[in-house]
């Protein structure tokens, strides 16, 4: 009875073991833990599709010091967008503006420069004369500014974020972001304003400030030490205080593929960068992109009840898919998904279907398909003139 008790013990010990090997062989490779880094607060995104790869406290609302003049900068480029403001206009720096301490380019009360320049002194060299003297000629006032940017940081779901000031030289405890809503910001600004990069890749150039007391040429030295340090870095921000310790949003391209690292509180000038780089090789590691630019053509869409009978179709845009998994992206599915007819009245813009994009079976994104034009809904006279075409073709 003993032996057989053994070795009934020990099948089962060995089944289980061969199970435990079966389901280990059969489990995909895991993706590797996110680097260990200094930093206790960090975010990578992969820009195009804002998705994140790794993170960590990306929600505790800090300090964010200077790089609260990424918000800054947003809201300078969609009124450059909107044509409310020019690269061209002369901005004018308030007694206020001047009083500005922490890092600044020294402008004087009176001093005039070309918005263009402003921009580069606040890119560059992160000057907090600067972004208060674009803050009052794009809004009357900081404090109106501000209200731009909080306004900015809701519609962007930026959901723990407060700003106090335009470039972060408060020490509030009202003056708030965490490393995700940057990262959330830092997208917006660089995928939809790609021309903020003319300025946060400057490394040094010289401005002259023309005064009363004569012209002098300063020298913008860029606070983002990354881009010598890293090869593929094209920006964005950093900042820096006592209560902010030190902060950076970094963005890189390599082949192609943006990311932004963000990092938040760390505990000083050497390991924001060294941990940033970390972040970002990381995440190009891990990082596999697959993008459709649907440039293929499309099949027309029968419309029912219209002026016309049918309606070219276009794409709403490209497909982008991140993948950290380790998928054989080549082996993307793309399914077109169209009604037979579609019922008049078709506005230009409407979607009529979409394409469907399949890994491994299962569902993972999808692209509208929109009428190209408008098809107006048919009416008596519409029908006579279709029957007397149809009759002269026959």
């Amino acid at each position: 009875m003993l032996k057989n008790g053994k070795k009934r013990l020990f099948c089962l010990l060995l089944s289980v073991c061969f199970t435990v090997n079966i389901l280990v062989f059969m489990m995909p490779a895991e993706v590797m833990a996110a680097p260990d880094v200094s930093t206790p607060s960090f975010v990578v995104m992969e820009a195009s599709t804002g998705q994140t790869i790794c993170e960590k406290d990306a929600d505790t609302r800090r300090s964010p010091a200077s790089i609260t003049k990424i918000m800054t900068l947003l809201i300078v480029f969609e009124h450059l967008h909107n044509g409310r403001i020019k690269l061209e206009d002369l901005v004018t720096t308030s007694a206020y503006a001047k009083s500005m301490g922490g890092s600044q380019v020294f402008l004087e009360e009176g001093e005039t420069q070309t918005l263009d320049t402003m921009i580069k002194c606040i890119a560059v060299a992160s000057g907090n004369d600067a972004s208060v003297a674009v803050a009052e000629y794009i809004a009357g006032s900081e404090g109106e500014f501000v209200k731009l940017m909080n306004e900015k940081a809701e519609s962007l779901g930026m959901k723990n974020t407060h700003f106090e000031d335009c470039c972060g030289l408060t020490d509030s405890d009202n003056h708030y972001t965490s490393a995700e809503d940057v990262a959330i910001m830092s997208r917006e600004l660089i995928t939809k304003y790609p021309e903020i990069f003319d300025y946060t890749g400057i490394w040094m150039e010289d401005i002259e400030h023309h005064t009363t007391q004569g012209t002098s040429t300063f020298t913008l030295s860029s606070t983002n030490k990354l881009l010598k340090q890293y090869e593929w870095a094209t920006g964005l921000k950093t900042g820096s205080t006592s209560k902010a310790l030190y902060c950076l949003s970094a963005t890189a391209n390599k082949d192609g593929m943006q990311l932004i690292a963000v990092v938040m509180a760390a505990p000083d000038n050497k390991t924001r960068f060294q941990d940033a780089i970390t972040l970002l090789n990381y995440g190009y590691s891990v990082s596999n992109m697959y993008t459709d630019e649907n440039k293929d053509a499309l099949p027309p869409q029968k419309v029912h009840g219209g002026v016309e009978e049918q309606v070219n179709l276009t794409y709403e845009g490209a497909f982008h898919y991140l993948d950290t998994a380790g998928n054989n992206l080549s082996e993307m599915e793309k399914e077109i998904s169209l009604p037979e007819v579609i019922e008049a009245p078709v506005t230009e813009g409407d979607a009529v279907g979409e394409a469907v994009y399949k890994l491994n079976g299962n569902r993972i994104g999808s692209v509208s398909i929109l009428a190209a034009k408008t098809v107006e809904e048919a009416g008596y006279l519409d029908y006579l003139y279709q029957i007397w075409k149809k009759y002269l073709v026959s």
